[in-house]
């Protein structure tokens, strides 16, 4: 081959990488091949260092350091009703009035009428929420409700009470969330015509353990079977999971769930809650449900039984209970089998942060943080907490640039802005 004619190779293969970024921008496409390219990225990351051969020991109470020069925030020991710190700490609903009594129990029920949708990159909240309320007869879809909850495409997670708030605040629906879910329950909503969220894990092979959302809209006691509506899998619509599984997957998530409603099915609602319509009160038996299993289960359940003890006490604001539960977890984490290891478990739950924060330990809230965003840097509430417990040793220059970093993965994120503001910082 002449030298000019590789030179005219040369300049064709740039010309068609040149070609394909272009392309790669253009956003249908972006959206249908970035998380592919993350995927990739992430398996040459993760297999050069593997998360899950990582450990996270607790190190126990730390003292602050000498403030620098500039103000610092005002950290209150206790979030507030409207706290400046993000985390699942509804404020009691009021116990319903209603007169509603639920009937027996059909062995069998499946609500239709969904419009699937499966998943963008990252977006597994957002595509649940969408199904749900479009049970309901939202117009909307995933896109409509990632615009809100996660305008950075590539941000790992939207938290349950996120989910909660822009159903309340952004349609013309209602929902709420309890933790501490069974069957029963579930079987309860879907009897009397309500699908139900569910938060999960599950093993995805080549990639581990992740999080995930699901619709649960229809059941069968004879099969022991539920119905749902699969964001994820390639026949989404009307996946079989038995009771066992989902029992199984979803204590990994403190048997989180979300209902969505019309207003004026509230009472109704309420009725199938009964004294758990009271947010205080759930999270109570919620405790005792999770107090019992890590006294009962092995291996990985004894770890996310712990755990959603930790979940708990932290919702309750019992942090120095909740810091020994989550002590717990993290010695229990240890004896899991690597290939079994929820090492991507604080891109969805923040707890620990809660509980070592408001303990003083200060140095344990950064060094969880260090290591979740040594796997990811795309968890807005590890930046946040991080710089929460650098704040409160007074490296305030170091809590800036994670409360910005925070904004740059979920632009607008409150407590992030809040910080800043006062700090006298101006958010970018």
């Amino acid at each position: 081959m002449s030298r000019q004619s590789v030179g005219c190779f040369v300049l064709a293969l740039v010309a068609l990488c040149l070609m394909g970024l272009l392309v790669y921008q253009i956003p249908p496409v972006n959206q249908r091949l970035s998380w592919r390219v993350e995927q990739m990225q992430a398996s040459i990351r993760y297999a050069i260092n593997p998360p899950q051969k990582d450990v996270f020991k607790p190190v126990g109470q730390t003292l602050p350091k000498e403030a620098d020069k500039l103000p610092t925030a005002t950290v209150t020991a206790v979030p507030t009703a409207t706290p400046t710190v993000p985390g699942p700490t509804p404020s009691p609903v009021p116990t319903a009035t209603s007169t509603f009594t639920p009937t027996p129990l059909p062995p069998q029920t499946l609500l239709n009428g969904f419009v699937h949708e499966f998943q963008l990159m990252n977006n597994c909240g957002p595509a649940n929420l969408a199904m749900s309320l479009s049970f309901w007869g939202w117009q909307g879809n995933q896109r409509d409700a990632a615009a809100v909850l996660k305008p950075n495409q590539q941000d790992k997670n939207v938290m349950p009470y996120e989910m909660v708030d822009f159903v309340n605040e952004h349609t013309d629906f209602r929902a709420l969330a309890r933790v501490g879910g069974d069957i029963e329950m579930i079987k309860a909503f879907i009897a009397a015509g309500f699908p139900v969220i569910v938060e999960k894990g599950f093993d995805f092979p080549a990639y581990g353990w992740m999080g995930h959302y699901e619709v649960v809209h229809g059941y069968d006691d004879v099969a022991q079977t539920f119905f749902v509506q699969d964001s994820f899998k390639q026949d989404g619509p009307y996946v079989e999971v038995s009771y066992e599984d989902l029992v199984s997957q979803w204590r990994a998530f403190n048997n989180t769930y979300i209902v969505t409603y019309p207003p004026e099915r509230e009472d109704e609602v309420f009725s199938i809650l009964g004294a758990q319509v009271d947010a205080n009160t759930n999270y109570q038996a919620a405790l005792q449900k999770a107090s019992k299993e890590s006294a009962s289960l092995t291996g990985r359940d004894q770890y996310f039984s712990f755990f959603n003890r930790g979940a708990n006490l932290v919702a309750l604001h019992d942090y120095q209970n909740a810091a020994t539960a989550y002590d717990a977890a993290f010695a229990n984490y240890a004896n899991i089998p690597e290939d079994q290891r929820p090492w991507r478990i604080l891109w969805y739950q923040t707890g620990p942060y809660f509980a070592y924060f408001y303990t003083d330990r200060y140095q344990d809230v950064i060094d969880l943080a260090n290591e979740t965003l040594s796997n990811t840097r795309l968890v807005e509430e590890s930046y946040y907490w991080r710089g929460m417990a650098e704040l409160a040793l007074g490296n305030n220059q170091a809590a800036i640039a994670d409360f910005m970093h925070s904004l740059k993965v979920h632009p607008s994120f409150i407590p992030a802005v809040e910080q800043l503001n006062a700090l006298g910082v101006a958010a970018k």
